[in-house]
C-alpha cells in the first residue's frame, strides 16, 4: 500500500473515531499498550510502586510470547530467577507440584501449559489494586499535548480515550513508537555501524522468521486433519528422521522423530510444535504492513503449521496427536497471535551491542553501570526458511558470557515521556538474538513499570530518573543488576555484589561452557592489587603504592581509611567480618574478592555516587 494512501486512510478513521467518541476521557498515570510478556510485567511492577496503571491488550489473555503465542518452553535465566520472571517461575512450581514436574521436554527446564501461564498472570494482575486491565482493545492513535499523552483506543468497537503521564510500548512489533515518531531499524546492521565483527558488511531488511506454534495432545485415537491447501511434504521433509528425508539442509541437526516430538513436551501429555529445523517457522517481513496486510500473510503463516501438523500426523505416523481443545479459546485451536522473534528496534539512549555484552568493561561507554536486566543466553537467530540463504549469518547458539542490560535501551532518543519495551529496545540486531527470550522481556517490562513509576512519584521526566534509584527498587523486587552466580539472590550477600557490581570497583568475569554462559565475581578468591582499576575509576585521587600484589586484610582497611580521609574504621570493619560470618578477622591474611566488596559497600557506600545514563559518574 502507498505510504501517503495508508496514512490518509489512519488519519481519516482517528478522526471519524473520535468525533464519535463522545464518552469522558480515562486518566492515568501509565498507560500501556500491550499485554504481552513486558506490559503485563511493566503493569505489574508499575501498580505496586503506586502508579495507577492500565493495560490494553487486543486478546482475552496476558503474557504475550510465555501464552498468546504459545511458546511455553522458557529460555536462559534457570539459574538467575529475577524479580517477576523469578515470581513467575515459582507460581508455575507451586502449580504442578515441583521444579522436577516442569521438566517434561529437552529445550527447556522450564516448561508449562499456555493456558496456565495466563491464569498465573490474570491472578497476579487480578491482584493489584492500581492496575486494571482492558481486554479486546486495540491502539488507534496516541498524541502528546503538554506532557499528557492522549491516546485514542478501540475496545472491542467502542471507541475509549485514555490521558496517561507516561506511555509504554509493549507491543509485539513496536507500533506505538513508530505512530509516535521514533526512529527505528529493521533486519541487520552494517558491522560499520555497530562495530560488532561478525555483522553483515551491509545492512539489510532481513528479519527472524517468525512461527505459528502449536500445542498438540494426544487423544488416544486417530484424530488426523485434512489436507491443507498447497501441502508439499517436501518443505518438512528432513525436520526428523525418515524415508523423505534424502538431502537434509543441516545433516549435523538432523534428529529422529521422538527427539523432535518431545522437543517441547509439555505437561499433562501435551507437546509445544515449535520446532526449528524445518519445521514450522515461516518465514515473512510484516513489521510495516498495515493490520490488514498483516491479516492475509499471517493465514499463509497459520496454513504452514497446518501443512506441518499434517505431515506430523501422516509421515511421522502421530496419528492420536492434534489440536489441543483445552488451551486457546480460538475456532483454529491455534495461539491468538505468532511468535514474533523480531521487531522494530529503537533508536534509544543507548545502543547494546555484541562488543558490551563480550567485552562490557573496555568499551567507550561503562554502560554496565546502568544495567537492569540480566540474561544468559546465547546469540540464536532463526533464519532457516529465508528464501535467499547466502544473505544471512547462520547463527545458532553463538556463544557470550551472561550480561547485564543498560537502562538507555528503554528510552527513546527523540520522543518524551515514551518507554519502550518488549522486543522493540534499542539493541543491535545480533543482540536481540539473546535479549529476545522470555526471562530478559519479563525484565525489561519490570523495569519499564520502575521508571515510569518512579517518573510519576517524582514528576520528573523518563530522562531525568536516577539510574541508581531504578536499580534500587530492581534490588528490592529481588531483581538482578549484573548476571553473578557467586550467591543466590535470598542470600544476605546478594545485594552487596550486586552493588559492588555496576560500579565497576570489582569486576566479574564472564565465561562460556558449552551450552551454560555464566559470569562470576569470584568472591572466595584472593584480591590481587591488578584488579583494583575500577576502584581508581570511582576514586580518582587513590593511591594503591602501598598495596601488596594479593591484598592483606590490613591493605584494604588502610585503602579505605585513605579514601575515607582517614577515618578509622577498624571497629566497623571487625563488625561487619562478624555479621555477615566473613572468617577470621586477621590482618596479615589475604582478603577474599567478596570480603572486599562488603567493606567497600559499607564504609564507601559507592553505590550512592549518581551516575547518567550512560554509567559516567556526575
Amino acid at each position: 500500500m502507498n505510504k501517503q494512501i495508508f496514512y490518509f486512510l489512519l488519519f481519516s478513521q482517528v478522526a471519524f473515531l473520535v468525533g464519535c467518541n463522545a464518552s469522558k476521557p480515562r486518566t492515568v498515570d501509565v498507560l500501556i499498550i500491550g499485554g504481552g510478556a513486558s506490559g503485563t510485567a511493566a503493569g505489574i511492577h508499575a501498580s505496586r510502586l503506586g502508579a495507577k496503571t492500565l493495560i490494553a491488550e487486543e486478546t482475552v489473555w496476558l503474557g504475550g510470547m510465555l501464552t498468546s503465542a504459545g511458546v511455553s518452553a522458557i529460555d536462559g535465566n534457570y539459574k538467575l530467577p529475577a524479580g517477576i520472571y523469578g515470581e513467575f517461575k515459582d507460581s508455575l512450581v507451586s502449580h504442578y507440584g515441583s521444579l522436577n514436574a516442569l521438566k517434561t521436554g529437552w529445550v527447556s527446564n522450564v516448561l508449562f501449559e499456555p493456558s496456565v501461564g495466563n491464569k498465573i498472570f490474570q491472578t497476579i494482575t487480578s491482584n493489584e489494586e492500581n492496575l486494571e486491565v482492558w481486554h479486546k482493545t486495540s491502539f488507534v492513535s496516541a498524541e502528546n499535548k503538554e506532557g499528557v499523552w492522549h491516546v485514542i483506543l478501540n475496545m472491542n468497537g467502542d471507541i475509549k480515550t485514555v490521558k496517561a503521564t507516561v506511555l509504554i510500548d509493549a507491543t509485539e512489533l513496536g507500533d506505538v513508537a513508530r505512530y509516535c515518531g521514533v526512529t527505528y531499524d529493521i533486519g541487520m546492521e552494517s558491522r560499520y555501524v555497530t562495530n560488532e565483527y561478525i555483522a553483515p558488511a551491509e545492512a539489510n531488511n532481513i528479519v527472524q522468521n517468525l512461527t505459528y506454534v502449536a500445542i498438540l495432545k494426544d487423544y488416544g485415537k486417530d484424530v488426523r486433519i485434512p489436507k491443507p491447501d498447497g501441502y508439499d511434504p517436501s518443505y518438512f521433509a528432513c525436520a526428523a528422521i525418515n524415508d523423505l528425508c534424502i538431502t537434509p539442509k543441516e545433516p549435523h541437526r538432523t534428529r529422529s522423530k521422538e527427539v523432535m516430538i518431545t522437543y517441547g513436551k509439555l505437561p499433562n501429555n501435551k507437546y509445544m510444535i515449535n520446532w526449528p529445523i524445518e519445521g514450522n517457522d515461516f518465514y515473512t517481513n510484516i513489521v510495516n504492513l498495515s493490520p490488514a496486510e498483516r491479516t492475509e500473510v499471517l493465514k499463509d503463516a497459520k496454513n504452514f503449521t497446518m501443512s506441518f501438523l499434517y505431515f506430523i500426523q501422516n509421515e511421522l505416523g502421530f496419528t492420536t496427536l492434534g489440536l489441543a481443545d483445552d488451551e486457546f479459546p480460538t475456532d483454529d485451536l491455534l495461539p491468538f497471535i505468532p511468535y514474533h522473534r523480531e521487531s522494530r528496534r529503537i533508536h534509544g539512549k543507548t545502543r547494546f551491542t555484541l562488543n558490551y555484552i563480550s567485552d562490557p568493561f573496555d568499551q567507550e561507554l561503562p554502560l554496565y553501570r546502568t544495567n537492569i536486566a540480566v540474561g544468559d543466553y546465547p546469540v540464536d537467530h532463526h533464519h532457516g526458511r529465508n528464501p535467499n540463504p547466502e544473505n544471512w549469518l547462520k547463527l545458532y547458539f553463538y556463544p557470550i558470557p551472561s550480561y547485564g542490560l543498560p537502562l538507555g535501551a528503554l528510552i527513546p532518543q527523540n520522543v518524551d515521556g515514551l518507554i519502550v519495551a518488549e522486543k522493540s529496545i534499542s539493541v543491535s540486531n545480533l543482540v536481540n538474538g539473546t535479549t529476545r527470550l522470555q526471562p530478559v522481556v519479563l525484565q525489561i517490562g519490570q523495569t519499564a513499570g520502575t521508571l515510569a513509576a518512579l517518573a510519576i512519584r517524582n514528576n520528573s521526566r523518563i530522562e531525568d530518573v536516577s539510574v541508581r534509584d531504578v536499580q534500587k527498587e530492581i534490588l528490592a523486587a529481588c531483581g538482578y543488576l549484573m548476571p553473578y552466580l557467586d550467591v543466590e539472590k535470598d542470600n544476605p550477600l546478594f545485594p552487596v555484589y550486586q552493588r559492588i557490581g555496576v560500579t565497576g570497583i570489582l569486576r566479574g568475569e564472564g565465561r562460556s561452557i558449552g551450552w551454560s554462559n555464566e559470569t562470576w565475581l569470584r568472591v572466595d578468591e584472593p584480591l590481587l592489587k591488578s584488579e583494583l582499576d575500577g576502584l581508581s575509576e570511582v576514586y580518582k585521587n587513590v593511591s594503591l603504592a602501598h598495596l601488596e600484589d594479593t591484598v592483606t586484610l590490613e591493605n584494604a582497611i588502610t585503602l579505605i581509611n585513605n579514601i575515607k580521609q582517614n577515618a578509622n574504621i577498624y571497629e566497623e570493619a571487625q563488625a561487619l567480618y562478624e555479621k555477615y560470618n566473613l572468617g577470621e578477622f586477621a590482618l596479615n591474611n589475604s582478603i577474599k574478592r567478596g570480603n572486599f566488596a562488603v567493606l567497600v559497600d559499607a564504609l564507601l557506600n559507592p553505590f550512592d555516587k549518581e551516575i547518567d545514563i550512560y554509567g559516567n559518574f556526575m
